[in-house]
């Protein structure tokens, strides 16, 4: 019974080894679990016949990789690599990024395999999302589709899908009733506002775009292989930022105006995220401020309830004076009777 406690346990330390770098030269395993190369070759036959595609690699020394599978060996993990799994699949249950409910379901999957120890720790961990509100009853992208589509972009391989209208999970006038597919050039899969998109060049409009994927249905075969294009900017995350703001990938809102509000800048920066504020007194504060319209800024700034002088530019004064006539005109209105 000891011989046999001490071969697993000397197992697991292989395994363990195996799986924080690529390739082991044969000795150096030898010499990290203090055993001969002969029983490091019989241990590595031992792990094979459990299910781990162990690689042998020639050379002078001989070598061990653990390569991938067709089926998924149990997989061996010391607590802190136990701990951070369960933390990442538990924020993922709660981020609104589509994929909450397999979130879950493998977050059990693993509790139950862990130590009573382990177990205790993680149920202590109870994770709130804090985020600007986003639509929780929407459609859900599954994980088969995500996957389809990062191996697309992986590949630099052309996509050709049928996307669904924003009203409805049916094709568009584009790619229904037996219309040709759309064909676009996949680039990045991101998240934005807790829904996954697909950046992408689009063939049919030679032009960047940004889809929903839950909206995605890819067909197959895939298209041809791609050279990737260059990103406006460079960078996506500005990019797809400048696409929701719209400003094209410039990463700043199309409109910017400048104010002076009678609050303490203390009182006004933790509201304005983006926003750039400079304090002029103990009352006052100067704030610069963007959106993605003139009346939307203006609207934005109002939220204060503040004395407000508009320092510039024009477009943002004349909004002001828009909305106020607006408002002039609901607040006098009376509702007719029904």
């Amino acid at each position: 019974m000891e011989t046999m406690q001490k071969t697993s346990a000397r197992l697991l330390s292989l395994l363990s080894l195996l799986q924080t770098r690529r390739d082991w030269p044969g000795a150096l395993l030898a010499e990290r679990l203090d055993i001969s190369p002969r029983t490091v070759r019989r241990d590595v036959d031992r792990l094979r016949e459990l299910g781990y595609p162990i690689e042998t690699s020639k050379g002078p020394d001989g070598g061990y990789r653990l390569g991938a599978g067709t089926q998924l060996p149990p997989l061996l993990f010391d607590d802190e690599q136990a701990i951070a799994l369960a933390i990442a699949l538990r924020i993922a249950t709660v981020g609104g990024a589509g994929i909450e409910e397999a979130a879950s379901r493998a977050l059990t999957t693993v509790r139950q395999v862990m130590p009573a120890r382990l177990r205790h720790r993680i149920d202590t961990l109870h994770v709130t999302a804090v985020e600007r509100p986003t639509p929780r009853h929407g459609p859900q992208v599954d994980s088969a589709s995500l996957m389809t589509l990062s191996a697309v972009v992986h590949a630099r391989e052309t996509l050709r899908f049928d996307y669904s209208a924003a009203s409805a999970r049916r094709p568009d006038r584009d790619s229904a009733d037996g219309q040709a597919p759309r064909r676009a050039e996949p680039h990045h899969l991101v998240t934005w506002g807790g829904r996954w998109y697909l950046v992408a060049w689009d063939l049919d409009r030679e032009d960047w775009r940004t889809f929903r994927a839950d909206r995605i249905t890819p067909r197959t075969p895939t298209g041809p292989r791609f050279l990737p294009r260059e990103l406006p900017g460079g960078d996506v995350a500005a990019f797809v930022a400048g696409r929701f703001q719209g400003t094209e990938g410039s990463g700043d809102w199309p409109c910017r105006g400048e104010v002076v509000l009678g609050l303490p800048a203390s009182d006004v920066a933790p509201y304005v995220h983006d926003g750039v504020v400079e304090e002029l007194g103990p009352h006052r504060c100067r704030l610069v401020l963007g959106s993605w319209s003139w009346p939307a800024l203006a609207a934005s700034l109002g939220r204060f309830d503040a004395d407000m002088e508009v320092v510039g530019p024009l477009e943002l004064k004349n909004a002001f004076a828009r909305l106020a006539r607006r408002y002039t005109e609901a607040a006098t209105t009376s509702s007719s009777p029904r």
